[in-house]
């Protein structure tokens, strides 16, 4: 049985293309932008325009791609090696089912660091839940004493003593003083929080202090300092800086106030404070359509990602082109190679069968055949004359020569040439042939004596 063979029930046959683009969808959605800092590696600029390169710590990496129309925005050259923070959608390559980062911005880490720091405070006790409204106090209405955490050289203390003043005489004014700024500071805000609290003489607190850059309000951007702030159970207006300014205690503390002076009055009963309740009752409007309008656009940024924008679609070819390029001059770099090698093949073949060259061995191995064949020759000639030596002693052993030259002679008739070996044959006067050691000699048979 194949499992084409057992469906079950929801069973879904997913294709690949499916498959990745609906991941791509659930990661883009899952994720918001995020600030990532890290180390850049494999950096690639390839003929797009585009940068494709690594972030990595000590432990792992990731792939990110920068596309043309943002990496035209830096401000530096970024290189291998170097310490960056980008801001980065968490997103999937389709073609290839990789895990990537598609980088909007980017910049040499240590910019800024100092408002890094807060956003990454402000965010982490967000997620913790102290920003919560749920965890804010309600204002006294007619507090019978103000408790006031500053400075008491400051100027924000003689405005919030003014204006307590001016709005409102009857209530009792405690001074908790305390260095508003520089190393320490923090820690003896967070001191005075909780004295405060401790001999719970006041309905209300106000931690207030005038204007400054970042680092002048950085005692107020302290953790420990947001902790002690939302353990505190006596209502805390938070009136640092001013309306520009916001620290990590203005979104801790049950109520902001945008200068020391507005704390004062928010503190205190007003025809303000009904325009404060008013207010309140629109913010509560607006948080609700805010609230409708949030899930509004998840509405429609759902729809928006199944449909999937030209630009996108521009960007995925362009980064398919970029990756088949790449494999195209890794291809043609190992055709060349071969083709590099099989040429060579050739030319050592080519130049083995060069003519002068073949003329050459010829040459050396006819010389070779010509003394083989002259050896060999000589050889069989001496062998030759050796046989011919031995066959004419043997010849001349049998010989009639040898007999002649022994002292013997040969008869012959000379008209029949026959030879005689009987002397009862002979005629009287028959011409006669004799050979001898000496030669041939012609004479007649003479008579024979009665």
């Amino acid at each position: 049985m194949t499992l084409e063979d057992q469906p079950q029930a929801g069973d879904e046959i997913y294709s690949i293309t499916r498959l990745n683009r609906e991941a791509r969808t659930i990661l883009e959605g899952s994720f918001p932008p995020l600030l990532i800092q890290g180390e850049l590696s494999n950096l690639a600029r390839p003929a797009s325009g585009h940068l494709y390169f690594s972030l990595k710590d000590s432990a792992a990496q990731v792939r990110c791609a920068m596309f043309r129309p943002r990496n035209r925005l830096l401000r530096f050259a970024p290189e291998n090696g170097m310490q960056v923070l980008a801001r980065a959608q968490v997103s999937l390559f389709e073609g290839r089912g990789e895990f990537q980062l598609i980088v909007e911005a980017l910049e040499p880490y240590g910019a800024g660091a100092m408002q890094r720091a807060f956003e990454e405070i402000k965010r982490r006790l967000f997620e913790e839940g102290l920003f919560d409204a749920a965890h804010k106090q309600e204002l006294p209405e007619y507090p019978r004493a103000i408790g006031v955490i500053t400075s008491p050289t400051g100027a924000a203390v003689r405005d919030i003593i003014h204006v307590l003043r001016r709005r409102y005489p009857l209530a009792r004014l405690v001074i908790y003083p305390s260095p508003v700024q520089g190393e320490g500071a923090a820690g003896q805000l967070i001191a005075a929080v909780e004295l405060a609290e401790r001999r719970a003489e006041v309905d209300v607190l106000i931690l207030a202090r005038g204007g400054g850059s970042l680092e002048d309000l950085w005692c107020f951007n302290d953790e420990r300092l947001a902790r002690a702030i939302h353990r505190c159970q006596i209502p805390l207006i938070s009136g640092v800086g001013h309306e520009i300014d916001f620290t990590i205690a203005d979104f801790v503390a049950d109520l902001r106030a945008p200068t020391p002076s507005a704390a004062a009055e928010l503190a205190t009963p007003d025809a303000a404070e009904l325009l404060a309740t008013a207010q309140a009752a629109r913010q509560k409007l607006q948080a609700w359509i805010g609230y409708r309008l949030h899930h509004c656009r998840q509405d429609v940024t759902q729809l928006e990602k199944r449909l999937t924008h030209p630009r996108r679609i521009l960007q995925d070819r362009g980064q398919r082109l970029d990756n088949l390029a790449s494999r195209a001059r890794q291809i043609l770099r190992v055709l060349l190679a071969g083709k590099n090698s099989a040429l060579l093949v050739q030319r050592l073949q080519l130049e083995q069968m060069n003519p002068t060259r073949m003329l050459e061995t010829r040459r050396e191995k006819c010389a070779a055949l010509r003394e083989r064949l002259a050896h060999s020759a000589a050889l069989r000639l001496a062998g030759v004359r050796s046989r011919l030596d031995t066959q004419t002693a043997t010849l001349r052993a049998v010989s009639p020569q040898a007999t002649l030259d022994r002292g013997y002679a040969i008869v012959t008739r000379l008209c029949d040439d026959t030879i005689l070996r009987d002397a009862a044959l002979l005629t009287e006067g028959e011409a006669l042939e004799t050979r001898s050691q000496r030669g041939l000699s012609i004479h007649r048979n003479p008579a024979r004596a009665g």
